[in-house]
């Protein structure tokens, strides 16, 4: 059966423009870490992809080593562009990035001008494209200097090959030296995808946010629900296999059983607004307009619509938010 995407299907998210610039995002987007590679399901894959698109999500977020074979989540995306989407794709904002491990040698990591051109020259044949829509470099690199990573960003740009440039996890220090070097070459930075989260919230403590709405640039969150901690399904405990990410390791200094506690006290808040908590996590990340877009991480079609709920009460009182702050610093 042919794809043919629902007419209504801007009406469902609302959009939010990246500073006074051309580029827009849906508040909610996709991202294709993992659960959209080798080890999953195609049907269910695109299923998931699809139903995004549907409901108004036509940003779709991967990185050359997402998989978790690397690059296999890039190929399951092409396959659903041939398949499917080709008829949108001015519609659509796809991004890549690389900088983590991908391959063998010396050439296979980080953030020199070979490993960010070639890359991106093997992503877009992995997704059957011309170009991506945003490049990132996926993190800063500890020993090549920043002005080479300008260089390749600025040049990846100027070759037709992206049309916007990102960094991720940038500190608002690195972020003011790359987006120093990259205005310099005439290439703005739009985004910062950064780790954040209700329980996780280095990106207004260190200044970050404001940096970005000072260089009239965004923040795109990923990991909003910190691999599913801000849901339902922790509530009862977190067990000691818990695949917690490398950004969110600190929550469990006091132990789980502490974390468990906050957990429930945020739960009653949320049940208070007619919310699920991962529903009021994803409401408590947008109050702030800085952030462009929040990156959903599930890979099944029912989880994302759940999600998507979430566009129903967006706003959060100031009673809310000083009892969301009590709970987690305290």
């Amino acid at each position: 059966m042919v794809y043919s995407a629902s007419k209504d299907r801007y009406d469902k998210v609302p959009i939010r423009r990246v500073g006074h610039t051309g580029l827009q995002l849906p508040i909610l987007s996709l991202g294709l870490w993992r659960g959209f590679g080798s080890l999953a399901d195609y049907d269910n894959s695109r299923k998931t992809v699809l139903t995004a698109f549907d409901n108004g999500i036509f940003h779709f977020d991967l990185a050359n080593n997402y998989g978790p074979e690397p690059g296999t989540a890039e190929e399951t995306f092409g396959r659903i562009m041939d398949q499917d989407l080709r008829p949108y794709r001015d519609e659509l904002i796809v991004t890549t990035k690389a900088g983590f491990n991908m391959g063998p040698g010396p050439y296979g990591v980080f953030n020199s001008k070979k490993t960010l051109v070639s890359s991106l020259d093997q992503s877009l044949k992995r997704m059957h494209l011309d170009y991506v829509d945003i490049f990132y470099s996926h993190r800063p690199d500890p020993v090549i200097k920043f002005e080479e990573t300008a260089d390749a960003l600025a040049g990846i740009v100027r070759s037709g090959k992206a049309l916007y440039i990102g960094i991720s996890n940038y500190s608002t220090d690195e972020t003011k030296k790359m987006a120093k070097l990259l205005a310099e070459r005439h290439v703005p930075v739009m985004l910062n995808q950064f780790s954040y989260n209700m329980l996780n919230q280095e990106a207004e403590t260190t200044g970050l946010v404001d940096e970005m709405a000072k260089l009239d640039a965004g923040l795109v969150a990923y990991g909003p629900l910190a691999e599913g901690l801000l849901s339902d399904r922790y509530l009862n405990g977190i067990p000691d296999t818990f695949p917690v990410h490398r950004t969110n390791k600190f929550l469990f200094d006091k132990g789980s059983d502490k974390l468990v506690e906050k957990l429930n006290q945020l739960n009653k808040i949320a049940e208070n607004r007619g919310q699920t908590l991962a529903q009021m996590s994803l409401a408590w990340l947008l109050k702030n307009p800085t952030v462009t877009s929040v990156i959903l991480g599930t890979s099944h079609a029912n989880h994302l619509l759940d999600n998507l709920k979430v566009v129903d009460n967006l706003e959060l009182s100031d009673d809310e938010l000083t009892a969301i702050d009590g709970i987690i610093n305290g």
